[in-house]
């Protein structure tokens, strides 16, 4: 898709103050540590790249306190000007029904699950099919941090620094053949590891899928860590994708398959309510849920129940970017 058109208003060369994107004492532990290993691992311009040692670098009052620290450049392409979303709140309030279909049951539950060790599957159409260690895919391509906007089909919105690359760099990597047309996500579905699974909310394994050209696209990311750590349990360990300009549900979590098929996949939600849940599910004001209205969002942090509602962007703010996959298409209809 070539560099990025971007949105004067939002996105243009925007690069959000420190203190706006990580809690003052979080950076100052991270200087803390830095000067203390010597700045070993450091890349062009003295930006410290890859996986560094355990450490704590968050308050011990949220549940991914603690977790190993992920650096990575700030890509100035990515970013919204929107404040970020308090870390304790993406950490807490989530949805992962393989914990549980409350929204704290994912951070009280998800210990449980191992994200170490980790393997993906490559598979379907592609000339180079190939199982990743987890370790192997952080180092595919340098990791990136970059501030989304994420929107729930529920009508709720936060905005995440994640770390991650496009999963672009993997697709690239494995080649896939002609008859690829679109990419299958599968995820993991243990029952040891997911007390959730006794639940048929739905058909498991969680499955989700993109077109090819969207998963190609820029804004597509594979995701490994937010707000500087390694991806909290509760939030898709270790590695899921973020597709920003698509209601969260598109984003698989804790993903143990990547497949390449000819035909469209069949979806987790679009399985289990084809009328509620489209294949595309892109976010757009113009298009209600059965449940919920589209056309407004709470933002999560933003105040109390009294807050007014924000108006819903098409494609999450994101049309610059993505419109152009969608040219000719009554989105009405291909929802």
């Amino acid at each position: 898709m070539g560099i990025m058109r971007q949105d004067q208003s939002r996105l243009r060369g925007a690069d959000i103050p420190a203190s706006d994107i990580t809690p003052r004492e979080v950076v100052t532990a991270r200087r803390r540590f830095l000067r203390a290993s010597g700045a070993g691992l450091t890349g062009l311009g003295g930006t410290v790249l890859g996986v560094l040692p355990q450490q704590t670098v968050f308050a011990a009052d949220h549940p991914g306190a603690g977790l190993a620290t992920l650096t990575a450049v700030r890509n100035t392409r990515y970013v919204v000007t929107d404040k970020a979303t308090d870390i304790k709140d993406v950490t807490t309030y989530n949805n992962f029904y393989e914990f549980g279909t409350d929204k704290s049951d994912p951070s009280r539950r998800a210990s449980t699950l191992k994200p170490r060790p980790w393997q993906v599957a490559i598979e379907g159409e592609v000339k180079q099919p190939k199982v990743y260690d987890i370790d192997a895919l952080l180092k595919l391509a340098p990791l990136e941090e970059r501030v989304y906007r994420h929107r729930c089909v529920e009508g709720w919105s936060m905005v995440i620094p994640w770390v991650g690359y496009s999963l672009s760099e993997l697709i690239r990597r494995v080649q896939p053949t002609g008859n690829a047309k679109y990419v299958e996500f599968v995820t993991l579905a243990d029952p040891k590891q997911m007390p959730g699974l006794s639940y048929p909310v739905l058909s498991w394994p969680y499955r989700e899928g993109l077109r090819m050209d969207e998963a190609m696209h820029p804004l597509s990311l594979l995701t490994f860590g937010l707000y500087g750590e390694v991806l909290p349990n509760q939030n898709g360990a270790p590695v899921r994708m973020v597709v920003p300009w698509k209601y969260g549900f598109k984003s698989a979590k804790s993903i143990v398959s990547i497949r390449f098929v000819e035909k469209m996949p069949l979806t987790s939600w679009n399985r289990a309510a084809p009328d509620e849940y489209g294949f595309y599910s892109n976010v757009n004001p113009e298009v209600d849920h059965p449940r919920w209205s589209q056309a407004t969002e709470r933002r999560i942090g933003d105040g109390g129940i009294f807050t007014p509602k924000r108006k819903t962007l098409m494609f999450n703010g994101y049309g610059d970017q993505v419109a152009s996959l969608y040219q000719g298409m009554d989105l009405r209809k291909y929802f």
